[in-house]
């Protein structure tokens, strides 16, 4: 007879998630958002970005390096998290790909239904975030390496 057995002491999965949070907390206190909003945002993206609208990896891995930027310089907040999202997207699909003028029209559309933020304001927001990410939007390769690997593995 086999008896499984651990070492590791059950975490309830909401204490897990709060003690993620404050340790996050601790370490970023410029931060306004919490880790976990922030991963729920990202899922957001890749749903909208691969899932929805095709976009390949590297697309996808480039809306995470932009908005991980934004979040490391203490640009988002509750009031702006997900027009940064969504002008994430829409800046790395034009230049990851070669979209055209009614592509971006339809990337828009799903953007504003996926994050339930208004086209203008989504439109208006994109300069405050180029202007944020200091216009750098051709990322080097150490940048979106790891987070393009781990889109891989998850695919």
């Amino acid at each position: 007879m086999f008896f499984g057995t651990t070492v590791i002491e059950y975490v309830k999965p909401s204490d897990l998630k709060k003690s993620m949070n404050e340790t996050f907390k601790e370490k970023f206190p410029h931060i306004r958002l919490t880790l976990s909003k922030i991963r729920s945002l990202k899922r957001e993206i890749k749903k909208l970005a691969q899932d929805e609208c095709g976009y390949e990896e590297p697309t996808v891995a480039m809306a995470f390096v932009y908005f991980e930027k934004l979040v490391l310089h203490g640009k988002l907040h509750k009031q702006n998290r997900k027009l940064c999202a969504g002008a994430c997207v829409l800046l790395a699909a034009k230049i990851g790909g070669d979209l055209k003028k009614h592509e971006v029209k339809i990337l828009i559309d799903k953007l504003e239904e996926r994050f339930r933020v208004n086209r203008r304001e989504l439109i208006a927001f994109e300069f405050p975030v180029l202007v944020a990410l200091e216009f750098n939007l051709h990322l080097p390769e150490h940048e979106i390496m790891p987070h393009y690997r781990r889109l891989l593995l998850t695919s």
